[in-house]
């Protein structure tokens, strides 16, 4: 069975999944082992997003890059690039100053589906941003959990948690449910 909707990958980038990064990921190779096996199903229905620096943060975004200075770097730094094993299956990338990668973009290309599930890193903090402004959109959101995570276990749960109190506009899946149809 074909599952409907629009596959969305969060920011599954060099900057989250490197161990020496300060954003670094725990169970990143996890979540990607997710993702990887959702691809096939989605077909061309799929998007990948990346989280990059603004040219120059505005508003809370200062504070935000002076804890981060290592950050300021252009969209096209390796870091902020998706990962070696994720790039070649990327036909669809959406980039985002934002944690948040509900923007009209992506809303236009879940339009006609109504329905999208979400992938990706980090899943306290870009994933639970874009559900719950996807939500408020009257949008239908999955979030697959065993191809999330978080900065670690504790707040990956936690994250899951909320986003589970936005039933039925949220709904916290696995990759087996989702594949089942």
């Amino acid at each position: 069975m074909t599952p409907s909707g629009l596959l969305t990958v969060i920011d599954m980038q060099h900057v989250f999944a490197d161990p020496a990064s300060p954003w670094a990921t725990p169970r990143f190779a996890e979540a990607a082992a997710g993702v990887r096996r959702l691809l096939p199903a989605f077909g061309g229905r799929v998007t990948f997003t990346r989280f990059v620096a603004p040219g120059r943060p505005t508003g809370a975004w200062r504070a935000y890059y002076d804890q981060w200075p290592f950050a300021r770097q252009p969209p096209d730094a390796p870091l902020w690039r998706l990962t070696d094993e994720l790039a070649p299956l990327a036909d669809h990338v959406l980039d985002a100053p934002t944690f948040g990668k509900w923007t009209p973009h992506l809303a236009a290309r879940v339009a006609p589906e109504g329905r999208l599930v979400l992938t990706g890193v980090s899943t306290d903090c870009c994933v639970l941003s874009t559900a719950l402004a996807a939500a408020d959109a009257g949008t239908e959101v999955l979030v697959v959990a065993d191809a999330c995570a978080g900065v670690d276990d504790d707040s990956h749960a936690r994250a899951l948690q909320v986003m589970d109190l936005y039933r039925p506009l949220v709904r916290v899946t696995t990759v087996h449910d989702v594949l089942a149809g």
